[in-house]
C-alpha cells in the first residue's frame, strides 16, 4: 500500500487556501492550483479527487482552526473589554490575511444552503453570551440583546473588510490608506459598542 506525503498534501492545501481566501480567485482549477504548489494536477486529484473536495476541506480546515482560536479569546479569563478588543484583533488580523474568506464562506451558505444540525448550541458562545448579559447589567455595555450586540460586534468588524474593493474606488484610496482606516476602526468598534 502507498504512504501518503502529507508534507505534498499540506503543501496543495496551504497553496488552495492562498489562492481561494487570500487572492480570490474562487474559479481556480485544480491545474492552477497544481501550478501554484509546484505539482502536478494528478497529485491534486490524487489527494482530493476534485476542486470542490479540495475547496470544502481547506474551508472546513480553516472555519475549525478560526473557530478554535475565536474560542481561546472568548474563554479567556479577562476583563471583558480587553477580551473584545483581543477578539477584533484576531478577525482583523486573520481578515487581513485572508480577506475573501468571509465572503467566500457566505457564498457557499447561499448557494448551497446551510443546515446547522439540531444540537445543543455550543458551551463557549453560551457562556460569552452570558458574559455580555451580566456586562449589560453592569452598565459596561450598552443594553440590548446579547445576539445584537455579537451582531453588530461582526458587522462593524466584517462589513468594511468585505466591501473593501468597495470603498477603495468610493473613497479614492489605496491599500496602504484603507489599512491606516481599519486600524483605526478598532478603537472605534470598541467605542460603539460600550457605554
Amino acid at each position: 500500500m502507498a504512504v501518503r506525503d502529507t508534507g505534498a498534501e499540506q503543501l496543495i492545501k496551504d497553496t488552495a487556501k492562498r489562492i481561494f481566501f487570500a487572492e480570490g480567485k474562487m474559479n481556480a482549477t485544480t491545474q492552477d492550483i497544481a501550478d501554484a504548489a509546484g505539482v502536478t494536477r494528478t497529485l491534486v486529484n490524487y489527494y482530493f479527487r476534485s476542486k470542490e473536495a479540495l475547496f470544502k476541506q481547506v474551508f472546513d480546515e480553516s472555519m475549525h482552526d478560526m473557530a478554535s482560536r475565536m474560542d481561546e479569546v472568548l474563554i479567556s479569563d479577562i476583563d471583558f473589554k480587553k477580551k473584545i478588543e483581543n477578539f477584533i484583533e484576531l478577525f482583523s488580523a486573520q481578515l487581513t490575511a485572508y480577506p475573501y474568506q468571509e465572503a467566500f464562506m457566505i457564498s457557499e451558505i447561499n448557494s448551497l444552503g446551510f443546515e446547522i444540525p439540531h444540537k445543543q448550541r455550543s458551551p463557549v458562545l453560551e457562556k460569552f453570551l452570558k458574559e455580555i448579559q451580566v456586562q449589560m447589567d453592569l452598565g459596561v455595555v450598552k443594553k440590548m440583546k446579547p445576539f445584537n450586540f455579537l451582531m453588530n460586534l461582526f458587522s462593524l468588524m466584517a462589513y468594511p473588510l468585505l466591501t473593501r474593493p468597495l470603498f477603495k474606488i468610493v473613497l479614492e484610496i489605496n491599500d496602504t490608506q484603507y489599512d491606516k482606516l481599519m486600524q483605526s476602526r478598532k478603537k472605534m468598534i470598541v467605542d460603539m459598542l460600550f457605554s
